[in-house]
């Protein structure tokens, strides 16, 4: 009797969207179902894996959480998603589905072509792909395009004749959809959202489905059993990367930077908050995401910032034998000044 293909979910969004919160709360109400998590972080430090592997769900056990780090997984497909996928469907309890978060600076396409590959396609089928977009960012114009100026300059400019790298990530990841979530509508208001809705509609040519969310709260009935086999469409979904890759050039991450700062305990958790926002400011970081030691607390601090807004709470107690310490995740332009950073998060504490 043949096995029915596993569905597998790709959740992917630009840093900071909240895809980790997304699937946290999908775990958290799966109705039984038993699903295996492929995680794919942008740097060393495992923040995402460990927020999601202390979430208690039963749907998925820590042994069904599975991080790739320092490495985008759309350029490492045969050396580690591969592997680790077949790896998965060699076990003797198999999942009922597979969901995958790439990192924020990932893209879709290679990684749904690799479920072409053959020991992968005879066993599992991209059930679709979850875009989740940050909408206040959007609504702030951080992907917004002024078009009418930009075609009045380029007459005379023909090096405005282009997006920047991360206005392309932005429609690259739009652009494999097949569901779209317009996250964090809480934090924007009637018309904000219409100019999201509007800026994500233009950014591409395809018409997925779009659905508005707050804090990542998306029924799994929604997020699950789209039923698309994506795989068998993604020729018809290119990346910028992908089409520039038909001329011969390419693709590489060196626009965007990541390195772990390792500093000392955090005795005024709001005081240190307000100093992050002002480095991140000066600095131009886009994501930081870590734990911190809180003195007299048993429980470390979780520190998740998309530019100014950073999120903290405790989110579990400290593991017996485990060194507590303050680690954060600081991903940027390739322009960024580390040295300059890690000094002035060192000055915060």
């Amino acid at each position: 009797m043949l096995q029915q293909k596993i569905p597998a979910t790709v959740i992917t969004g630009f840093l900071g969207a909240g895809k980790t919160t997304m699937i946290r709360n999908l775990l958290q109400n799966a109705n039984g179902r038993r699903i295996a998590l492929i995680i794919n972080e942008f740097g060393d430090l495992g923040v995402d894996g460990d927020v999601l592997k202390g979430c208690g769900a039963e749907a998925c056990s820590e042994d069904d959480i599975i991080e790739l780090t320092n490495g985008c997984i759309c350029c490492t497909v045969a050396d580690d998603f591969i592997p680790t996928m077949s790896k998965l469907l060699e076990r003797e309890n198999r999942p009922d589905h597979i969901v995958i978060e790439t990192s924020g600076l990932a893209l879709p396409q290679p990684l749904v072509a690799a479920f072409n590959w053959p020991e992968i396609k005879t066993q599992v089928t991209v059930d679709g792909v979850v875009t989740v977009v940050d909408s206040a960012a959007v609504a702030a114009g951080r992907f917004a395009d002024d078009h009418d100026r930009v075609d009045a300059l380029r007459v005379n400019d023909d090096n405005l004749d282009h997006e920047s790298p991360l206005e392309e990530l932005f429609e690259d990841q739009l652009t494999a959809a097949d569901l779209i979530v317009l996250n964090k509508t809480d934090l924007i208001d009637a018309a904000g959202l219409k100019t999201v809705r509007d800026e994500v509609a233009a950014r591409i040519s395809r018409k997925p489905t779009m659905i508005e969310a707050r804090n990542g709260d998306v029924a799994a009935a929604v997020l699950l059993g789209l039923g698309v086999g994506t795989e068998d469409d993604i020729k018809n979904r290119k990346s910028h990367h992908e089409l520039e890759h038909e001329n011969g050039e390419a693709h590489d991450h060196d626009e965007f930077d990541s390195f772990v700062v390792e500093v000392g305990a955090v005795a005024d958790p709001a005081a240190f908050v307000e100093r992050l926002k002002g480095v991140i400011a000066e600095h131009d970081v886009l994501r930081v995401k870590g734990f911190a030691d809180v003195p007299g607390k048993p429980m470390r601090l979780l520190i998740q910032a998309v530019g100014s807004r950073i999120d903290q709470y405790f989110e579990r107690a400290w593991a017996p034998g485990e060194t507590r310490g303050t680690r954060l995740v600081v991903i940027g332009l390739h322009d960024m000044d580390e040295q300059a950073v890690r000094a002035a998060i060192a000055a915060a504490v």
